[in-house]
């Protein structure tokens, strides 16, 4: 009789692959459903957040391109806001994360269930970054304008010192003078020369 219970058991609780094969698909299907259905929600909020910063995104310089502005796929899905700072939602769905990317890590800037005081620290930040990059073409324009200055300070220092060192060329009065003193030393020469005779004579001949 107990046997006939156990073997009756055994048939009933017969195990079947493709029976386990479809409850696991089924399982993965609904938590697939829960995945996506969380992810269209997160995207959804954050699209809300894109949506309270239109006007600042409208109001940045079209020669600004610092900046991204994209609502980006994934998991978990991201509003990025430059190419190092992006919002998240937090684990309850509700909380928004905005976090910024650096050489020292991830910093959270804010993090809050409340849409405004996220848009409003947002905000704050392209307005800081605007005013930086403004700050670097700034200074970049002073370091090459003082590099132009100190070249040509350079290069009238070189031309001072090749003057200097090259003698000014000689003009046509220069000429005529130096060739008046030729000749007057000429003619010095032959008056001493002519003198020298008259004296070497007037000693040499006796007198009567």
């Amino acid at each position: 009789m107990s046997d006939a219970t156990d073997n009756q058991g055994r048939a009933g609780n017969v195990r079947s692959l493709e029976s386990a094969i479809r409850r696991v698909r089924t399982a993965e299907a609904e938590r697939s459903d829960v995945v996506v259905e969380l992810r269209d929600a997160e995207r959804a909020r954050l699209e809300m957040l894109a949506d309270e910063l239109k006007g600042v995104f409208a109001e940045v310089p079209e020669d600004n391109d610092t900046f991204v502005f994209s609502v980006a796929g994934g998991t978990p899905p991201r509003l990025w806001i430059d190419m190092t700072s992006f919002v998240v939602l937090g684990r309850d769905r509700r909380t928004y994360r905005f976090l910024k990317d650096s050489r020292l890590g991830r910093t959270v800037i804010v993090e809050s269930a409340d849409i405004d005081e996220v848009a409003d620290c947002i905000t704050d930040y392209v307005a800081e970054r605007i005013i930086e990059r403004e700050r670097a073409i700034e200074g970049d324009w002073v370091v090459k304008r003082v590099k132009r200055e100190a070249a040509a300070q350079r290069r009238e220092a070189r031309h001072a010192v090749a003057e200097k060192a090259v003698p000014a060329p000689e003009g046509p009065a220069t000429d005529r003078r130096a060739l008046g003193w030729v000749a007057a030393a000429f003619l010095l020469g032959i008056l001493l020369g002519v003198i020298g005779l008259f004296a070497y004579a007037w000693v040499r001949v006796p007198i009567n």
